[in-house]
């Protein structure tokens, strides 16, 4: 009685036994020494350290990308395409858990058999339980069975629990994959929405640059024909005219192809977007200051930084996966069966065959099989490892570049706006000294095409500036739910 009390206790003792390096949480990416407190390329004018908020693109104001947006969260292929990959990671995960639990198996079988040689007698042919055959001695007979069959593998020494702690592992990673790429799908539709605005601005621009220019070569044809200009004015006129004109055409291609990009980004075929989008709009601007956090909420927050750290965990568990093949096994396997050669055997429930048997293997001589296997386990833990490092290296550089970016585009717009707020201010004196017959319209002309030129400089500072704004969104890792 003893004997059948201490099998289940050594059991018990035995499979609480969970072997491979226990995951102690992501390892530090950068000495303590050298972890920065904020960031150093902040303008302290322009950032401030709250919590920055997770539909960064509501501060643009602008209606028309909010609803791109979210249309493209909502049904672009590779958000879908990862939404299928996270179901097939809990999928995975419920399989593992499984695992842990018995399996069992039904059957049902019948056969007829026919054995030449052998003579079972004249048996009862109404029964249908053998007919024997003239001649050779052979014999015919009928086999009925019905049977259930259980067996269960207890866990040892750990290695199903780390499957599970690794399936799980993988079902977190799954699931920052997606929020990876609802951050960058979030990025490209307002970078392509910006570039579509800004060469809609510049196109339009440069149309009322190409009709100034025109008006200007004309008057300057009439001044060669009554001798007041020179062949090189008419020459130079339609040289700058020529350069202008041949300025719109890439523009236009590249408008095209944004418009396109948008489409295809909120899943949709080309040209879908080109009625509502074709009407020039004004570009977005960040707002008076962006929340940006610290490094140590842009680590926390960023999908690629947490996807990569729980790749770690999931290769760190499957260090267990391999140790604890190298160590016995023990399964239980039962069977219960009913049946004989006559359809009405399978009646007889006090009649069956019943077989319980625990088994124990070891594959203890595989010549270091096992071992190569934990070997080449813990060097998949230290690439992951040394990946998850260099991802948040990465992503620390990508937050510094675009702050700087940023710092940077805020200077250039503010000093391109004073450059077109001077070329205003030309162009206003040179309408006066023409009004007052001291200016020619010529010079008037030039004076508007020169402002219109610094708009279009200013255009596309603006539109560098937000995109750098989108770009520190990016590296925060924002627009993930």
């Amino acid at each position: 009685m003893r004997s059948y009390l201490l099998l289940p206790l050594v059991t018990g003792i035995l499979a609480g036994c969970t072997v491979g390096p226990n995951y102690a949480g992501p390892p530090k990416a950068v000495p303590d020494a050298a972890t920065p407190s904020s960031f150093v390329r902040a303008d302290a004018a322009a950032v401030t350290e709250d919590p920055p908020v997770a539909d960064w693109w509501k501060p643009l104001g602008d209606p028309l990308l909010d609803d791109l947006i979210a249309r493209a969260l909502a049904n672009n292929t590779d958000v879908k395409a990862g939404e299928a990959r996270l179901r097939q990671a809990r999928a995975a995960l419920g399989e593992q858990r499984a695992n842990l639990a018995p399996k069992a198996n039904a059957s049902a079988v019948y056969a007829h058999a026919h054995v030449p040689g052998l003579d079972l007698g004249s048996g009862d042919s109404g029964s249908g339980s053998g007919e024997q055959s003239g001649g050779g001695g052979s014999s015919d007979f009928n086999l009925y069975n019905l049977g259930f069959d259980a067996s269960w593998e207890i866990d040892l020494f750990g290695g199903q629990r780390r499957a599970v702690e690794a399936a799980r592992a993988g079902l977190e990673g799954a699931e920052a994959s997606l929020a990876d790429v609802q951050v960058s799908l979030s990025a490209n539709v307002a970078q392509s929405y910006l570039n579509l605005r800004d060469r809609q601005q510049r196109i339009a621009l440069g149309e009322q640059s190409i009709a100034l220019q025109e008006e200007a070569l004309g008057l300057t044809r009439q001044r060669f024909e009554r001798g007041t200009a020179t062949a090189m004015d008419v020459a130079q006129a339609e040289g700058q005219l020529a350069s202008t004109r041949a300025q719109i055409a890439p523009l236009a291609a590249e408008r095209d192809a944004y418009m396109n990009a948008l489409a295809v980004l909120t899943a949709q075929e080309p040209g879908a977007l080109d009625a509502s989008l074709a009407a020039a709009g004004e570009i977005p601007l960040p707002p008076a200051s962006v929340p940006i956090g610290d490094p140590a909420r842009l680590i926390a927050n960023r999908p690629d930084i947490r996807a990569a750290e729980r790749e770690l965990a999931a290769d760190t568990a499957k260090i267990g996966q391999a140790e604890a093949a190298r160590f016995p096994r023990l399964s239980f396997m039962g069977l219960i069966g009913i049946g004989g050669t006559k359809i009405g055997d399978l009646g007889k429930l006090d009649d069956f065959t019943a077989i319980a048997a625990p088994q124990l293997s070891w594959s203890f001589l595989d010549f270091g099989r096992n071992k190569a296997k934990v070997r080449q386990s813990e060097a998949v833990r230290d690439e992951a490892e040394a990946r998850y490092r260099g991802t948040v290296l990465t992503a620390l550089r990508d937050a510094e570049d675009s702050l700087a970016r940023y710092r940077e585009g805020r200077v250039t717009v503010a000093a391109l706006a004073r450059a077109r707020d001077k070329a205003a201010l030309a162009e206003s004196l040179t309408e006066q000294r023409f009004h007052a017959g001291t200016a020619t319209k010529v010079a008037l002309l030039k004076a508007r095409d020169d402002r219109n030129g610094a708009e279009q400089n200013l255009v596309s500072a603006r539109a560098t500036l937000t995109a750098d704004y989108v770009a520190i969104q990016k590296a925060l890792g924002l627009a993930w739910k």
